[in-house]
């Protein structure tokens, strides 16, 4: 599930929705937090503040609806490949692509940023930053997809309900980062999870790992190349890079008379071609709520899409849950129990931290 802008989130990819103590105050402008004066005295900065409080409100309560959208369309997904029967995975992901591309062109037109798309394709590091990225977003929806249109669907919702551990480790092995107590046991306790599952389903459960494994990496690349392209102008080059392959993917399946878009209705015709606006509009109500939330909300609000997806592959496809693999999931969420505990715990560390940093400020001056 493609954050939006890979941000995933990195990505990717549950639900206490609420800011960080303390997130909120670091945003405030100076009549907030008590670092200037108003010229209406003590009675305007009080005005001030509750004004400035006001607005940091209703920009947090806008970044959570934002979220929950993003989240909730993409935890929605499977049923929108439920409703392009007969298309198999290879065939949606082409289309995907290819009108995406369309609807990508139509928001850089809007938006006049044909100067950063350019800018950015000359620019070799973000380039090719963005044409692997590409690479492992391809790999990440036609694992999605396929898991969804196979009846795997339980599985797909596990690989982005695992995505946060396999984060954690790329910042050990990668980034040599040196990890928490509680990080480290929310990593054993999710290889555990794994040991189980497999044990559950009799063979490795390769989809989510993929989706996890190339998921992660994606949310890994898109971070190198941080603030030179944003989410459109990033989509739309990693589209780019994708859409000959899309495109010739297309014209194969047409020619060998197993393409649906044509052939399975107006309908089915135009569901396709809605596919570049399902993809586009997460992705931009990602990035409006990653403009105005705290990192740590938005790692919590991750959760909502794989837990809809494991809802939706449990009450609508009627998928298998024997009791291990109860057992196995149960593990797994534990573990993002404790990941939670220990990410919210380190915020509120930073919180205090920052804190007395702006009371040391203003002591000083």
């Amino acid at each position: 599930m493609p954050s939006p802008d890979g941000s995933i989130s990195s990505a990717p990819p549950s639900a206490l929705p609420g800011t960080v103590p303390g997130a909120a105050a670091s945003a405030m402008p100076p009549e907030v937090t008590g670092s200037g004066q108003t010229p209406g005295g003590q009675t305007g900065r009080q005005s001030g503040g509750q004004a400035g409080l006001k607005a940091v409100d209703k920009e947090t309560t806008a970044g959570v609806l934002f979220g929950i959208g993003a989240y909730g369309l993409w935890g929605l997904l499977p049923l929108y490949f439920f409703v392009l029967q007969p298309a198999g995975a290879v065939e949606i992901v082409a289309n995907r692509v290819v009108w995406s591309l369309l609807f990508c062109a139509l928001l850089i037109t809007v938006t006049r940023a044909w100067r950063v798309l350019g800018a950015a394709f000359r620019d070799r590091s973000v380039f090719g930053t963005l044409s692997l990225a590409a690479a492992l977003i391809a790999v990440n929806w036609l694992t999605y997809t396929y898991g969804v249109t196979t009846g795997q669907a339980v599985e797909a919702s596990l690989g982005y309900f695992i995505n946060p551990l396999v984060s954690v480790l790329l910042g050990v092995f990668v980034l040599k980062e040196t990890l928490r107590p509680l990080q480290w046991a929310a990593v054993a306790i999710g290889f555990i999870a794994v040991a189980v599952l497999t044990y559950s389903y009799g063979k490795l459960p390769w989809i989510a790992l993929t989706l996890a494994v190339s998921f992660g990496l994606y949310g890994f690349v898109k971070k190198r190349v941080g603030p030179k392209a944003g989410a459109v102008t990033s989509l739309t080059v990693e589209t780019i890079v994708l859409t000959p392959l899309a495109a010739a993917t297309m014209i194969f399946l047409a020619v060998n008379g197993t393409a649906t878009l044509a052939s399975s209705g107006a309908a089915h015709f135009w569901l396709l071609a809605a596919s570049g606006v399902i993809t586009a509009v997460p992705l931009l109500f990602f990035g409006a709520s990653a403009r105005r939330l705290p990192m740590t909300t938005i790692g919590l609000l991750q959760y909502f899409a794989p837990l809809l997806q494991f809802v939706v592959a449990l009450a609508v496809f009627q998928e298998a849950m024997p009791f291990e693999r109860w057992i196995g999931f149960g593990v797994v969420w534990l573990a993002l129990l404790v990941l939670t505990v220990d990410m919210l715990a380190a915020a509120r560390k930073n919180s205090v931290a920052r804190k007395l940093t702006l009371r040391e400020a203003r002591t000083d001056t």
